[in-house]
């Protein structure tokens, strides 16, 4: 398993961080890291920038089992509108 940590720009739909951890403990404290600090590399963390850790057998798994993280906000636009 791996495990994958994600930055995600609601507003904008935009992906601004993917690390990929072999140790969920790392990537937890790196996710709790970023929290403290408030921010990711300058981008103050609001409720729209979102900080999740998920777990995947690879990049390309996740990438199916949450496309949102990789599309464009027009991209997620259409797929609600389906």
């Amino acid at each position: 398993m791996r495990y994958f940590l994600l930055v995600f720009d609601r507003v904008r739909g935009a992906l601004l961080a993917e690390q990929e951890y072999d140790d969920p403990d790392r990537a937890l404290t790196a996710r709790f890291d970023i929290e403290r600090a408030g921010a990711w590399e300058g981008t103050p963390l609001t409720r729209d920038i979102e900080v999740v850790v998920l777990g995947a057998a690879s990049p390309e798994t996740l990438r199916s089992t949450h496309s949102r993280y990789f599309m464009s906000a027009v991209q997620i636009a259409r797929a609600a509108a389906l």
